[in-house]
This record gives C-alpha cells, sequence and structure tokens, in this order.
C-alpha cells in the first residue's frame, strides 16, 4: 500500500511540476531570442533546460534544430522539442519553426526585429498548433548590451484552446572577451494580455549568465548557459538552461 501511495504521489507530482513548468512555449520561457544572423552560414542548435520545483522530480527538455541565416537581417530554424521526467521518460513534444527578422538595422539608436515561432504538437497529451509573435529590441552602451522582447502566445485546434497569453524575457550582457561574457537574464509570464493575472498566479524566474564565441576560420561555436531563480506558475523553481550553436 505504502510502494502504491508513493508512486501515486510520485506522479501527480510530475503532472503538476508539468503543468507549472511549462509554458505555452518552452523555449522561449528559458532562451533569448536574439535576432542577429550570420547570414549564409548553416547552425546546428542544441537546447537544454532543467528545473527542479519545489515539490516533485526535476523535469528537463532537450531541444535540437537546424537553422539558416538567410542574410544579414532574417534568421530561420526548425527545431524539434522533447520532455524528459522520471514517470514517462522522454516524450517528443513539438516540432517548430521560428523566424526573426530585423526592422531596422543602425538607423536608430536600438535595433527593432519581428519574431515568429509557429509550432504542431507531436504529443499524446497535447494536440493542435501553437503561435508565438512579437517584437524583440536591442541596443548597446560601450561595451554593455541590453535586450527586452515582449510576446503573445496562443494554441490553435487544441484541447487546451484559451486566451492569448503574455510573456517576456530581458537580458544585460557585458561584452569582456568574444570568448566569455557575463550577465543577467530574466523570464516571465504575466497572462492574458489584455488582463494580467494576479501576482501569485504569473511566473518570473532570473539569474546569471555566461555566454561566449570561438570562431576557427568559417566555423563558430556559441555558448550560453544560465541558472535562474523564481517561479513557474505557483511553483518555486530553480532552473538550469544552456545553449551550444555550432556554424558551418
Amino acid at each position: 500500500m505504502h510502494k502504491r501511495n508513493g508512486r501515486a504521489g510520485l506522479v501527480l507530482a510530475v503532472l503538476l511540476l508539468a503543468a507549472g513548468v511549462r509554458p505555452a512555449q518552452a523555449g522561449t520561457g528559458y532562451y533569448l531570442v536574439s535576432v542577429y544572423s550570420d547570414p549564409g552560414q548553416w547552425t546546428l542548435d542544441y537546447k537544454y533546460w532543467n528545473a527542479k520545483a519545489s515539490v516533485g522530480p526535476p523535469i528537463g527538455s532537450p531541444e535540437l534544430g537546424i537553422a539558416y541565416g538567410v542574410n544579414s537581417r532574417w534568421y530561420t530554424e526548425l527545431y524539434g522539442v522533447t520532455q524528459q521526467d522520471a514517470v514517462q521518460g522522454t516524450q517528443m513534444l513539438s516540432m517548430n519553426w521560428q523566424n526573426d527578422v530585423l526592422l531596422t538595422q543602425g538607423e536608430y539608436p536600438f535595433d527593432l526585429a519581428i519574431h515568429t515561432d509557429v509550432g504542431q504538437y507531436r504529443n499524446s497529451q497535447r494536440d493542435g498548433y501553437s503561435l508565438e509573435w512579437g517584437p524583440a529590441l536591442q541596443t548597446e552602451w560601450w561595451r554593455t548590451q541590453f535586450n527586452a522582447n515582449l510576446f503573445l502566445q496562443r494554441d490553435y485546434r487544441s484541447q487546451r484552446d484559451g486566451p492569448t497569453q503574455l510573456v517576456y524575457q530581458w537580458q544585460v550582457r557585458q561584452h569582456w572577451r568574444p570568448w566569455f561574457n557575463f550577465g543577467l537574464q530574466g523570464f516571465g509570464e504575466l497572462g492574458r494580455w489584455d488582463h494580467w493575472a494576479t501576482r501569485d498566479q504569473q511566473s518570473h524566474r532570473a539569474g546569471p549568465a555566461l555566454f561566449g564565441t570561438l570562431r576557427m576560420g568559417h566555423q563558430f561555436v556559441k555558448y550560453e548557459a544560465a541558472y535562474l531563480f523564481g517561479s513557474n506558475a505557483t511553483l518555486s523553481a530553480r532552473t538550469f538552461t544552456m545553449r551550444l550553436q555550432v556554424g558551418f
């Protein structure tokens, strides 16, 4: 009886954690959208986050994609998202197509881009499509880079259809050496775009981050890692995120 209750409790904890940790678009809840591309280069893009909430075991999500810099203003990527937990193992979640297009490039003190991400769920527990879009801004002051992104998210043709949600990202990045930068990142979900959720139902997390780029002729390796403190839905959680991009 005790073993059966323990297993039921574990399953319940994992389900609660999955519901709380995973926003409508998991990727942009943990990785900052950067709107600058490397023209004419293909990129192998690996991303991974692992969140440990106040209840239940940790949940992880590996993502793997292939990207292309169409030109200096247009970045496009096709990637798959999976989820790992102690009960169900590794499952496919969705296939996504991301496009980021710069609208300004040096004409103003900041650069403005439009980000879009269209996804199709490939999981028995979720169906339909997802759409995310919104502005992404970047500016610099001396060696310090500032980013601020605001996105709208919604599911379509899904059992979880609901109102459009508002999410945000921000970053402060200090450029020191090409192979080593440091800074802070923050992410959050505010609820409905036209009627924000109460403070205890919102999600806010932030923490230190490291970045760098190693170039070898036409090829490059970019890395990014962050450790975030805060909340996912109503659950307090600590999250590790990393991203590795190999250009060729």
